[in-house]
């Protein structure tokens, strides 16, 4: 249908029009479409009493939830590791939307891969995927670390990330000892939270499950802080600054706050900050690992728990008084560092740094 540009009819206005109209009874004939009249009964219930109390009975209805799929927070989990590449194996489309959704919040140029799946891989595998795109990322790229994640087309089929992998190294394709982390982040089950999770499981597995000899919690004096899903950048900078101001060495496991956050001054950086391969070998020696949004890492606070047997708070992200108050005195608790006057002033709170440096004040 023809529109004028300079009075373009959205919804109901548009329905009322003539053309339209004579479309939509053109149509009529090869539909199978409801009577009219028992459309005109149903609007009209819908106006009554009875179904706006049936309407508002509704218990488990959420609109419009805030909710994107696995690979999308695999991506971000992955971009926060020193010199890292995120790769999906997975089509070409799935990577533009991600890298659509986080140009437009983050404003800036984001780095991941695909291996461009299509329909043959769709049926036979995408294993020579795997092989040409780790290679070609690789010597394109020059990450000292891929972070591979998939999506719905290999999950369906069932490609075997480890196998692929595996095999990629017997072929040549990518060094024996080039660190390739990966975690099957279907898009059909849970959400982005659900894939940041399981891409930093994946990492830490990678990393540490098999190298824990010599470790132990509290060896080397730090905390470790995961931050999960987090696009304000803003958050990771006043956290760090908070445990700065209370004097706690600590390790931000995922830290993309710098790559996500490049200066404007005409030269591109693909990689800039991050957690670095070290940080990520040494975090079992931490004193304990707080997840800042617990909620949604349950993968990843089981293998803390349980590989680097560290004890883990239950806590919320430190946003608002309760919640930052709550994170203060953790930290305090754990590491025997006094909350500041300065932190104490600046929340508002009645927490006496004089008396203050763990346990309850």
């Amino acid at each position: 249908m023809s529109q004028d540009v300079n009075n373009i009819k959205p919804s109901y206005p548009l329905f009322r029009n003539d053309e339209y109209k004579a479309n939509l009874a053109a149509k009529a004939p090869f539909e199978e479409r409801v009577d009219q009249a028992r459309i005109d009964e149903v609007f009209q219930w819908t106006t009554t009493e009875e179904y706006k109390e049936l309407n508002f009975q509704r218990e488990a209805l959420t609109v419009n939830p805030a909710k994107a799929c696995q690979p999308l927070g695999a991506v971000l989990c992955s971009l926060g590791f020193e010199k890292t590449l995120p790769y999906v194996h997975g089509s070409q489309g799935c990577v533009a939307y991600f890298r659509t959704y986080f140009n437009r919040h983050f404003k800036e140029p984001i780095a991941c891969v695909s291996d461009s799946m299509t329909e043959d891989a769709a049926v036979f595998g995408g294993q020579k995927n795997m092989y040409d795109g780790l290679e070609n990322a690789r010597a394109l790229y020059k990450p000292d670390m891929i972070a591979v994640s998939t999506t719905c087309m290999a999950e369906v089929i069932g490609d075997d990330l480890n196998a692929f992998i595996g095999n990629s190294r017997k072929e040549g394709h990518i060094p024996e000892d080039y660190p390739v982390p990966f975690a099957h982040t279907p898009s059909f089950v849970g959400s982005h939270i659900t894939g940041w999770d399981n891409m930093f499981e994946g990492i830490a597995r990678y990393f540490t499950l098999n190298h824990m000899a010599g470790k132990a919690p509290g060896q080397n004096g730090k905390l470790n802080i995961v931050p999960g899903f987090e696009t304000y950048l803003g958050n990771f900078r006043v956290v760090k600054r908070m445990l700065s101001e209370m004097g706690v060495d600590h390790t931000m496991l995922s830290d993309p706050e710098e790559v996500l956050d490049t200066p404007a001054d005409g030269e591109y950086r693909m990689y800039a900050g991050g957690t670095t391969q070290d940080q990520i070998r040494d975090a079992p020696n931490a004193i304990s690992t707080l997840m800042l949004q617990p909620w949604q890492m349950t993968k990843s606070t089981k293998f803390v728990e349980n590989t680097w047997k560290h004890r883990v708070p239950k806590l919320n992200i430190p946003m608002g008084l309760e919640w930052t108050d709550e994170f203060l005195m953790s930290v305090a608790e754990l590491t025997g560092k006094p909350i500041p006057a300065s932190l104490t002033k600046e929340r508002g709170r009645l927490v006496d740094p004089e008396t203050w440096a763990g346990g309850a004040p």
